[in-house]
């Protein structure tokens, strides 16, 4: 006999122990998978096939397509990867999804309690971060096998029920209108909970209890193919027109795999069953169904592996098609800097890496600001104003920068996820970036003090302007070698001090030889401060130049 009541708090207790496991599973995963998830990130090309290799792994390690779709659109968003090199990664991530369906496969759900057993104590009390993290996805297995077992007991009084037979003669996927109300609820379903995944262990649940038919369970699945696309929509609310199609052909990429599938729907289930042993409707002396869990997977990972394999040949149609239905809507650009979602919501090995390779955008924002400051610097240099502007407009853009990476990467340590490795090197970032921000600062004073100079039409002597020149030269080259650090390469700290030594003498020289100009009478009053004032607006650039390279040293250790 039903109780609704009762089986209605069952099940989402069930339901959510098991989406609670998903999530300490992810965790666990990303902090365990330590630089993994970074470097796969960065190795991202315009190679079609490495892109969705990176999509798989990535979604591999962090447990959730939704996860890897959403820092995709992120990333298109903050102009940090292309379109064809986001579609690439996006069915990767479908691919890589369908694994959450073999772990739900194996029959062990008995056994969930003695794995949350086995590893509760060491997550809480060893403090080696390593085998907490083992012990975490012990515990995340033991939830999802826990949570799935209390929503198959739940739905196995459904199996006797008239009501729901009944309801099910309607919707067993053998006609066309039937087949298309269940992919309507597994996408509507799924959109709703926000988590394929958790629709996947519901829809195996039903089906290992005999509620459901193997193809009413698969037409299930296709629909949940579908309703994971609206988190990368929702992401993309707002964003550019790059992360809007990254979006769009995600959802046109899963809708067009699932007509064809529909279209050859017998042909698709046969062939389910002639591959997987085991006949997907055998019930057991517990009568339950205990192979049908593993067609179940099988025919997720075959629609999306399939799909991925027609679909690569053809990207750049699906990437024509995207770019036509999302057009240009006029003067968007990358902005200064944009992540898609709530930083809680980011793996902290994700996140880190887009700030990461934020700091390298910014990086080369404040190498052309010191590059206009060297032509400011060349006497006789027509177009100031258009270099003023310049430098100015760079200054802003790096206020903003600093200021979101410093909020989007406080908020993403907070969520308390982070590894100890992850977490050093987050707020050796936050540091890099405020060494950024405050060159620019100092890039835009020296062009406010030229722009003085020019207003009260003064000028500086030969000598004044080649030091100043040849001072700016030595800071720009010292700034371009610790740059280099961010973008991975091995700059010595010896030479980095030695550097830092010689520039120091080099300004001393520069103030001793000005000191002796105005001795001689050769440089007036004003002229005289704005010089002192743009040799210290320099070499506090070096200081700061210095910083950003210990902050950084952190980072690579």
């Amino acid at each position: 006999m039903i109780e609704p009541f009762k089986m209605a708090y069952t099940v989402l207790g069930g339901l959510g122990i098991f989406i609670l496991g998903m999530k300490f599973l992810s965790e666990s995963l990303q902090m365990l998978s330590g630089g993994v998830i970074r470097k796969a990130i960065a190795s991202v090309t315009t190679n079609r096939f490495l892109a969705v290799l990176v999509g798989l792994s990535v979604t591999s390690f962090v447990q959730s397509s939704s996860i890897t779709t959403v820092m995709v659109v992120g990333l298109a968003n903050a102009g940090l990867m292309q379109l064809s090199q986001a579609i690439g990664v996006i069915l990767g991530a479908n691919i890589g999804t369908t694994i959450t369906g073999w772990i739900l496969a194996v029959n062990i759900g008995k056994y969930g309690l003695l794995l949350i057993g086995i590893g509760i104590f060491p997550m809480l009390f060893v403090k080696n971060e390593r085998i907490s993290g083992i012990s975490k996805v012990l515990v995340a297995l033991g939830m999802i096998f826990f949570g799935l077992e209390i929503m198959s007991g739940a739905f196995k009084p459904l199996r006797d029920a008239e009501g729901f037979r009944n309801l099910m003669l309607l919707l067993d996927a053998r006609s066309l209108p039937s087949l298309l109300g269940c992919v309507a609820i597994g996408c509507l379903m799924t959109m709703i909970i926000q988590s394929s995944s958790a629709m996947l262990g519901i829809t195996i649940a039903l089906a290992a209890t005999g509620a459901i038919p193997l193809q009413t369970a698969c037409a299930l699945v296709l629909g949940e193919n579908i309703g994971t696309t609206i988190t990368a929509q929702l992401a993309a609310i707002g964003s550019t027109v790059t992360a809007r199609r990254a979006a769009m052909a995600h959802s046109m990429f899963n809708i067009m795999g699932v007509i064809i599938v529909i279209i050859f729907f017998s042909s698709y289930i046969g062939l389910i069953e002639a591959i997987v042993p085991g006949a997907a409707d055998f019930i057991n002396n517990a009568g339950n169904r205990p192979y049908i869990a593993a067609h179940i997977a099988f025919g997720h990972s075959f629609f999306n592996i399939a799909a991925t394999l027609i679909m690569l040949p053809f990207l750049q149609y699906l990437e024509k098609a995207v770019v036509r239905i999302v057009p240009e809507t006029g003067a968007a650009g990358k902005g200064p800097f944009k992540y898609i979602g709530p930083p809680g919501s980011m793996p902290p090995a994700m996140g880190v890496s887009m700030v990461h390779e934020e700091l390298k955008r910014l990086l080369g924002d404040v190498l052309v600001a010191l590059q206009h400051v060297g032509s400011l610097l060349q006497p006789g240099l027509k177009g100031r104003e258009r270099i003023f502007q310049k430098i100015k407009a760079i200054e802003e853009e790096a206020d903003i920068m600093q200021k979101e990476i410093t909020t989007f990467t406080v908020s993403l340590m907070q969520a308390g996820t982070a590894g100890q490795e992850q977490s050093d090197r987050a707020y050796a970032y936050i540091r890099a970036a405020d060494e950024l921000e405050t060159i620019t600062d100092y890039a835009a004073s020296i062009s406010n003090y030229l722009k003085r100079l020019e207003n009260n039409e003064l000028d500086f002597s030969e000598d004044a302007w080649n030091d100043l020149s040849r001072f700016h030269a030595k800071v720009f080259a010292f700034f371009t070698m610790v740059g280099k650090t961010l973008q991975g390469e091995e700059v010595g700290s010896a030479g980095v001090r030695e550097e830092t030594s010689q520039l120091n003498e080099l300004a001393d020289a520069i103030r001793d030889a000005h000191l002796t100009r105005m001795k001689a009478g050769s440089c007036g009053a004003l002229s005289a401060l704005i010089f002192s004032d743009m040799a210290i607006a320099l070499r506090r650039i070096k200081n700061h130049t210095f910083n950003l390279f210990e902050a950084l040293s952190v980072e690579t250790r």
